[in-house]
């Protein structure tokens, strides 16, 4: 072994001499194209035939799984991937909490509601939750928490997925789900470096861009990271996200300045291992995504990935050619052998400190924490504005309800699913009119209309916004608005900033999450059986100053 393993020794690892010698063991006893393998994170998406026989073949050293409802048959899944790997598996989740919640266990409020509930304990107790169940499936590393700042209002992509747009309050909550992940035995990650929330695109469409100066970088995004690093986070996930301040103050010019992180040696290396001194393991963000591939080809950026200072590789779309390309760089010497070196040793290591080679007991699954998540869950909604001092809702004074609902927004399988507040409102008695969508719509013979909206910052949503086209019949159910004439409240779950598009709305809520208990939430606040939270931790009218009134 031509490199030491003292690195292994220092945080966040903080390997003790029996883990560094398995380190150094297994990394010996593997040939070039099994250490190949260990820097590769594949995507499993359930049970799909061959699935098991390509891990078999391509052993690579991590997956993310996408997880099904039952608890019991992704245990045995993950045991029978266990059992064939020749090295013991990283198996990663995003765990965000809403509809990113896991399927079989509790559902748990995403990071922006949690940021609205604003109580350090509780968004510690909800990371506990899901470290317990998702350890007792076999899964040990989560691609959380997200210290991106929502900054700018128009971002289709961070504003439910992370804490918001505090940098303080990013910072409180971000190291108490470190901290809770992490005494579980689940590894955390915080993402998505080198700082994502300024640019209003997706780095799932387009390289993004964060355009401040190194000096207001380091105020902000630089602390969040310098203090993650500090708490001992074990990972952090670099992102399709340009910096070109720093790229040119490190000597980069033309094209370079715009260089994806992921791609860029200036971003990990000089800044991230160097000025900030992170010793854990860097994984790329997804390998495909238009961020990276818009840039470069996807199978030529599997080794400068590797290059440019990751560990390891999120995703391979054809694991036959991406582990060929990445095999030939090692070996032609593309990739240097002293880098290919640090990121095959930093996975083991990661494993180690984690304890995967160890004999491990099968835990209880266990019972999910719904009822602790509905008195959670009522501190979340935040009331925005009420110039109709519309609440308590009640049947006596609204009973009839117009719900205008375009229904929630799934963009990873391109559909829309159905609201359940329709229901809630009428078991609460109201007589309630679904309007079904793109008809003509007229209010005078309802007491209340309610605009319902859901759409969470989940992936690939180049914009979000309210489509007022989309919810009447031509040009004048697009102008049309019914608060002159009838009480009127907008509710959002999800997407905080719809007051852009309807500053004069009198009544509007923000709801944050999609999730079917959020809306039980929601009723119960309406109907005055609880108090509604004020803290908002985004500025809704940021854009829109008239929308204070």
């Amino acid at each position: 072994m031509p490199f030491d393993l003292s690195h292994l020794a220092l945080a966040p690892f903080s390997l003790d001499r029996e883990q560094i010698e398995w380190v150094r063991h297994t990394f010996e006893k593997l040939d070039d194209a099994a250490r190949v393998g260990q820097v590769f994170n594949l995507l499993s998406r359930g049970d799909e035939t061959g699935e098991r026989e390509m891990f078999r073949a391509f052993r690579p050293g991590g997956i993310t799984r996408y997880f099904n409802s039952d608890a019991v048959s992704e245990r045995a899944r993950l045991e029978e991937l266990q059992a064939d790997a020749e090295v013991p598996l990283l198996v990663s989740a995003d765990l965000e909490g809403s509809r990113m919640s896991l399927p079989f266990g509790t559902q748990v409020p995403n990071p922006i509601a949690l940021s609205a509930i604003d109580d350090v304990n509780v968004t510690a107790e909800v990371a506990g939750i899901m470290a317990r169940e998702a350890l007792a499936v076999g899964l040990n590393w989560s691609f959380t928490p997200l210290l991106d700042i929502n900054a700018k209002t128009r971002s289709s992509i961070v504003p439910t997925r992370g804490f918001g747009s505090d940098p303080e309050r990013i910072l409180r909550h971000s190291l108490a789900q470190i901290a809770a992940f992490q005494a579980a035995g689940i590894a955390a990650t915080a993402k998505h470096w080198p700082g994502e929330g300024h640019d209003d695109r997706d780095q799932h469409l387009v390289t993004t861009i964060n355009p401040l100066s190194v000096d207001e970088w380091e105020a902000t995004h630089g602390r969040l990271y310098r203090e993650a690093i500090g708490a001992g986070v074990l990972s952090i996930m670099t992102g399709h996200i340009a910096f070109p301040a720093f790229a040119a103050a490190m000597g980069a010019s033309g094209t370079d300045l715009y260089r994806p992180g992921t791609l860029s040696s200036i971003i990990n290396i000089d800044l991230l291992r160097g000025r900030l001194g992170f010793n854990g393991l860097i994984v790329s963000d997804a390998s495909e995504m238009a961020g990276l591939s818009s840039f470069m080809d996807v199978t030529a950026a599997k080794a400068e990935i590797l290059r440019a200072g990751c560990d390891m590789i999120l995703f391979a779309t054809n694991p036959e050619r991406h582990f060929a390309s990445v095999l030939e760089a090692v070996r032609s010497g593309h990739v240097p052998s002293k880098r290919f070196f640090e990121a095959v040793t930093r996975v083991l290591g990661l494993k180690a400190r984690l304890g995967l080679h160890r004999p491990r007991e099968q835990r209880e699954i266990p019972p999910r924490a719904s009822d602790r998540m509905k008195d959670v869950l009522l501190k979340a909604p935040i009331l925005e504005k009420d110039t109709q001092s519309l609440f308590p809702l009640s049947p006596e004074k609204t009973r009839r309800v117009l719900v205008i609902a375009p229904g929630i927004v799934e963009p990873l399988w391109s559909s829309r699913l159905p609201l359940i507040l329709p229901d809630l409102l009428a078991k609460e008695g109201f007589e309630v009119k679904l309007h079904p969508m793109g008809e003509a719509y007229e209010t005078k013979d309802y007491d209340l209309v309610i605009y319902a909206f859901s759409e969470e910052a989940l992936l690939t949503r180049g914009r979000i916004f309210l489509d007022w086209a989309s919810l009447g019949k031509g040009l004048r159910g697009a102008m049309m608005r019914p608060w002159h004439d009838v009480p009127t409240l907008m509710i959002s779950f999800g997407y905080p900033y719809y007051l852009y598009d309807a500053p004069r709305v009198p009544t509007y809520v923000n709801a944050w999450a999609t999730m079917d208990e959020m809306q039980e939430a929601v009723v119960e606040l309406m109907m005055g059986r609880a108090p509604w939270n004020r803290n908002s931790p985004v500025d809704v009218f940021a854009e829109v100053p008239d929308g204070r009134y």
